[in-house]
């Protein structure tokens, strides 16, 4: 894709890799970044080559969260309407990544503060520099959480815990965090890179279309009765019956072999 100037994106090997690109600016989110997550969510949605995401951030930090420079220019009449627009677009970002089949990883490098502990928080799985650490800050410049985190946090770790770190801004390390289940591992920082890059290679050879019915019952499972999510999961295995990729699973499984996915 052209154009993109606050972020990087590739497709290899059928994972699309999207890198934080504001290196100079803490990889902050401001408009432009928040337009060009949806621009290339839309694509990884929408290109049946994309079969997993990796998103991390350039530089030593993953994103400090939302670009206060670019909001204190807004003047205080206009800043009300460019926060929605920002959220607009990012939230839409956002809800594209959790909705389509691929899965979503998320290697955090380095701090994930405000905004980017909010995208980190949306990942499917997350993993975390040892010297990464996570802090939702919102209300220390006076503002709410948004990026989803007021969603996902609360069903990750708790009400109780998800309003202590809300309201006292407390930094977390990645143990920490690890240990709440907000990130899924976490490895030496000089193995990050490296070990998301294998984990997004993996899943992107994985039953494609199993793990997007996968994700959508787990994000379901929180606001539907036992019967309503029993029936979810009928319909979605039968609907998993049909794919070229369940027949050669079920097919190598007992042909005892390692089963050869396309994704369809």
């Amino acid at each position: 894709m052209s154009n993109l100037s606050c972020l990087t994106f590739t497709v290899a090997d059928n994972v699309a890799h999207i890198t934080l690109n504001r290196p100079e600016a803490a990889n902050a989110m401001n408009l432009e970044l928040s337009r060009e997550l949806e621009e290339v969510s839309l694509e990884c949605d929408e290109n049946p080559a994309v079969r997993a995401v990796l998103i991390t951030g350039a530089g030593k930090l993953f994103c400090g969260g939302g670009d206060l420079k670019s909001f204190a220019a807004q003047g205080e009449a206009e800043l009300p309407a460019h926060l929605k627009r920002v959220t607009f677009y990012l939230h839409k970002a956002l809800h594209r990544f959790a909705r389509m089949r691929a899965p979503v990883v998320i290697a955090v490098n380095g701090n994930a503060g405000g905004a980017g502990m909010s995208l980190a928080l949306s990942g499917d799985l997350v993993l975390a520099a040892e010297s990464a650490r996570f802090t939702l800050a919102y209300s220390r410049v006076g503002l709410t959480p948004d990026g989803s985190s007021s969603y996902y946090l609360p069903r990750v770790v708790g009400l109780r815990r998800a309003l202590e770190l809300a309201l006292t801004n407390r930094t977390l390390t990645a143990r920490e965090a690890e240990a709440m289940g907000i990130v899924t591992r976490v490895v030496p920082d000089a193995e990050l890179q490296a070990a998301a890059q294998k984990l997004a290679g993996e899943l992107a050879q994985g039953a494609t279309v199993a793990f997007g019915g996968i994700k959508r019952l787990m994000y379901a499972a929180a606001n539907t009765s036992l019967d309503e999510q029993m029936e979810l999961e009928t319909e979605f295995i039968a609907d998993c019956a049909r794919t070229a990729d369940a027949r050669e699973g079920i097919a190598a499984f007992l042909a005892k072999r390692a089963p050869k996915f396309k994704g369809e």
